[in-house]
């Protein structure tokens, strides 16, 4: 794929009133979901329900992709048809999850490096033969006494930027997703701290490795509260200090920051991405990048139950429809 090909593709994710599907749920993460609403995690169900997210009628107005996980890239419906050419024909780019997860950090005790980079070519490569034209890798910071360290914000700065350049090599735009967790008792002040340390860091290597910033986007944890904090940062507050802190450290030529709701309530993810487009004009776009904040109303409504495929659809389309205005600082509670 050539460079405008990778800005095509990547533009084309943050499309005006569009924002992404993150379904790359592993297989233990989906079980903990699955046991929520009582079913059985099997391939089959896992099947079903991520088919019944992807054929919602009109889906394709407001999701432009949706990240896959290594099974559901590969899984056919139960009707034959591939699950990637669905997404395909309701107007979907198929995305694909690549790291192989957080793993404890080497002489940093409670902290993590993600990995995967050993045969990460080869896979894309398969990756991109299989339908993949964009691509995901997370690292993960925890805040607490001393954490992140400098050696994780480089270990997984590095990281991100190795992967980058090796999805760019192999044509799929790489989603950057440097997650500072909201656990733990700091308040805003410290998140603003960290997530800009962060930043610095993810762009100062993704600099040094030669990658492209016109064929990539981010998708970073928004500046807010801690979730143990006393005192939590109300709406107007988590917008203006999260786009101070991406003003000062992302660049004006990466075309899309797509946010991750981090564990935020449904609602509150949604009301934090529309007061921050209300801000606008901005640099980049700014839209979503939402598993559960997507997911939790149409899993509750869809049971496990084929009898509810259509209560399931409808809860989804809701729920994609409120973001969709929430990108365009559109969104009414």
């Amino acid at each position: 794929m050539t460079a405008s090909a990778l800005a095509d593709t990547a533009k084309a994710l943050v499309a005006d009133g569009k924002g992404i599907l993150a379904a790359d749920e592993s297989s233990p993460t989906i079980k903990k979901r699955f046991d929520s609403i009582k079913i059985e995690s099997t391939e089959e169900n896992r099947r079903d329900y991520r088919d019944m997210l992807f054929t919602a009628p009109d889906a394709g107005k407001y999701i432009s992709g949706v990240i896959l996980y290594d099974e559901t890239i590969r899984q056919k419906a139960a009707d034959g048809t591939p699950l990637v050419k669905k997404l395909v024909k309701a107007g979907m780019i198929p995305g694909i999850k690549v790291d192989m997860g957080a793993k404890p950090l080497a002489g940093h005790p409670g902290e993590t490096v993600t990995e995967g980079l050993d045969g990460l070519r080869a896979r894309l490569e398969e990756y991109a033969d299989l339908g993949a034209r964009f691509t995901k890798w997370r690292g993960v910071y925890r805040i607490a006494e001393g954490m992140p360290s400098p050696g994780c914000v480089t270990a997984n700065a590095h990281a991100l930027a190795r992967y980058a350049a090796m999805a760019q090599e192999a044509g799929l735009v790489p989603i950057v997703e440097p997650e500072v967790l909201m656990d733990g008792e700091h308040d805003i002040d410290v998140c603003e701290e960290v997530t800009e340390e962060v930043l610095r860091s993810v762009y100062n290597e993704l600099t040094l490795q030669n990658v492209w910033l016109e064929g990539t986007l981010l998708k970073p944890n928004m500046v807010i509260s801690g979730q143990d904090c006393p005192e939590q940062a109300g709406v107007e507050e988590v917008a203006e200090r999260t786009l101070r802190c991406l003003k000062r450290t992302v660049p004006a030529a990466v075309p899309g920051i797509v946010f991750l709701s981090g564990g935020q309530s449904d609602e509150l993810a949604t009301e934090h991405l529309n007061a921050m487009n209300k801000r606008g004009p901005l640099p980049w776009k700014l839209s979503f990048s939402y598993g559960r904040a997507l997911q939790a109303a149409p899993l509750k409504a869809w049971a496990g139950k084929p009898a509810n495929l259509d209560k399931g659809q409808q809860a989804f389309l809701k729920r994609a429809k409120d973001n969709a205005a929430a990108a365009q600082g559109k969104y009414a509670a």
